[in-house]
């Protein structure tokens, strides 16, 4: 019996741990644009610091149109898709879509490894920004 207890108490906590990997989706919202350049910061110097950014974390960055880039990212079999929206004053990191990281539209929720790569993602963008 006490044996029987212990399987339980283990196939419970196994399934409270692997319920545990979906979050909800984080999108970046208008982030500012914040560079050490004194003078106006162009268009093309925020694409091209979002592209370094992204291309430096395995990310696959393609422009879009003026004002748009496309991040992908690929790791092993989970793939990661964004949009990035961007003007001289901010910016924003959207989910587009995804394969393998169990996202469900009904609740919004998607792997939380996901959200780590955007964090990830949007900190690499700041510091590319700053050294404008």
């Amino acid at each position: 019996m006490r044996k029987f207890k212990m399987l339980f108490i283990a196939a419970l906590a196994t399934l409270a741990f692997v319920g545990c990997t979906a979050a909800p989706i984080y999108n970046v919202e208008s982030n500012s644009v914040v560079s050490n350049n004194e003078t106006n910061t162009s268009l093309k110097d925020v694409e091209k610091a979002i592209i370094r950014a992204g291309a430096g974390l395995g990310w696959v960055m393609k422009k879009v149109e003026d004002g748009k880039i496309q991040g992908v990212l690929t790791l092993r079999k989970h793939v990661a898709v964004v949009v990035i929206n961007y003007n001289t004053k901010a910016y924003s990191i959207q989910y587009q879509d995804s394969t393998a990281l169990d996202f469900n539209p009904a609740e919004n929720t998607i792997h939380k490894n996901y959200n780590t790569w955007i964090q990830n993602l949007n900190k690499a963008i700041q510091v590319q920004l700053s050294m404008l």
